[in-house]
């Protein structure tokens, strides 16, 4: 397969850009660029817990949102960008502690709406949360 990727960047270039963010403050880190998806973990913890102690729902939207916008922004060409305009979020799991990997993956690339797949699976590999976020292409 050919990688979709128009930028060239390294996962410790990758991880800086959420530096002083939600992104870092939530603990996610980007962990894998594959030809054609990305990949992250979070940890489950106060940060990103709810009052009874389960993965919050919007911690696991934050990641999704994050981790499709990098992906948008990576797939488009140098003097463009991307912006978030619609995410939809499906919970199937409740997860209470370790980490969770979320698995981001394109869906449609177009010129000027991409939308993007995102799995997020918890330490045995089972679906956790699905979640789709459609991205603008600014040029």
């Amino acid at each position: 397969m050919t990688a979709i990727w128009k930028r060239s960047i390294d996962l410790p270039a990758l991880n800086a850009m959420g530096e002083n963010s939600l992104v870092a403050h939530l603990g996610i880190v980007f962990t894998l660029i594959g030809d054609d998806y990305l990949e992250a973990t979070m940890p489950v913890d106060a940060r990103t817990q709810q009052p009874f102690g389960l993965l919050h729902g919007g911690a696991s939207v934050v990641l999704a949102e994050s981790m499709g916008s990098i992906a948008g922004y990576l797939a488009v060409e140098e003097g463009s960008s991307v912006v978030g305009v619609e995410v939809n979020a499906s919970h199937h799991r409740a997860v209470s502690a370790g980490l969770v990997r979320g698995i981001c993956r394109p869906l449609h690339l177009g010129k000027r709406i991409q939308s993007w797949q995102i799995e997020i699976r918890n330490g045995r590999d089972q679906l956790c949360c699905s979640a789709r976020l459609s991205v603008a292409v600014l040029s």
